[in-house]
């Protein structure tokens, strides 16, 4: 099962380390992955792997909300089949 992963927020340093420190301390695998900014925002995108994860994918939104708040950006989590159904005809 895969998930897309949303950060954005007011860039500064150690974003992408808690992000993907937590998401492997929860058995995730980042399978792809895309940041940039823009002015002073941050931006990033990962495409997950959560087959080997013992949290259900509620949990697991609930643990990055979690680390969104303690380093201030807004991180979504959503499963692939939302974007798969939107593609659909």
């Amino acid at each position: 099962m895969k998930a897309i992963v949303t950060v954005i927020g007011k860039d500064k340093s150690g974003i992408i380390a808690k992000v993907s420190t937590a998401l492997a301390e929860n058995m995730v695998n980042i399978e792809d992955i895309s940041q940039s900014i823009v002015q002073d925002y941050f931006t990033m995108i990962m495409l997950c792997n959560i087959k080997d994860s013992k949290l259900s994918l509620k949990e697991l939104i609930s643990v990055l909300n979690k680390v969104g708040e303690e380093i201030g950006v807004s991180i979504h989590v959503q499963h692939e089949d939302i974007f798969n159904a939107m593609h659909k005809i």
